[in-house]
């Protein structure tokens, strides 16, 4: 069984997940973000296997780099963002003075691609490319858990409108994608609470 905390972390209150399974002492984090104190202290005991990023926006990546080098572990990350970490412009940080201070860290150690599978902390995470919040969006799906990220909230979906973003592919991830999945798997998203991929085929008004 998947154990799953929620972190909500820095100024945009972004949804960090600390994932375990029958091993308590070992951990998975996805999109650990800004600020992320109550996360570090959490995870000072575990070792962690592996940050998991659905994308490098800085509100995803904003601990990474205390993270990784406090627990010297490695980071996976779509090919499409390689170099997003390592750039304050593309991962935006740059672009939102009042929010963020320019964030970088070096480069993911593994990339990421459509239909691969992670064998982590006793568990198989399959990575489904979902673009269209940014280019190398991806979501992780364990079990009937899935990580979205910034593609499908509660209710909602992700914004298009910034560096390499496209509403077209965005439709077209969920539709094709993450609709294609049965009505009780659990989304936990980048942001907000979490949902079913029943509930948003039903209800979410963005997605006809």
């Amino acid at each position: 069984m998947l154990n799953i905390q929620t972190f909500c972390l820095g100024p945009l209150q972004t949804n960090a997940y600390l994932l375990t399974g029958e091993d308590p002492g070992r951990a998975v984090i996805i999109d650990p973000g800004m600020n992320p104190g109550a996360l570090i202290k959490k995870i000072e005991p575990l070792t962690i296997e592996a940050i998991l990023l659905t994308h490098a926006h800085f509100d995803h990546m904003g601990g990474v780099d205390e993270i990784r080098k406090l627990k010297n572990c490695p980071v996976y990350l779509h090919d499409l963002e390689a170099d997003w970490l390592e750039n304050p412009k593309l991962n935006g940080s740059l672009n939102w003075p009042q929010v963020s201070p320019p964030l970088s860290t070096g480069p993911a150690e593994y990339g990421l691609d459509e239909g691969q599978k992670l064998e982590l902390i006793g568990h198989t995470f399959t990575v489904y490319h979902t673009p269209g919040h940014s280019p190398g969006s991806v979501s992780f799906l364990c079990g009937d858990d899935l990580f979205s990220g910034d593609v499908l909230f509660k209710l909602g979906v992700g914004r298009t409108d910034l560096y390499g973003g496209r509403e077209r592919d965005l439709l077209d991830s969920i539709q094709n994608k993450l609709f294609a999945f049965k009505d009780e798997v659990k989304v936990y998203p980048g942001h907000g609470p979490k949902t079913t991929i029943g509930y948003e085929r039903a209800h979410n008004p963005y997605v006809s």
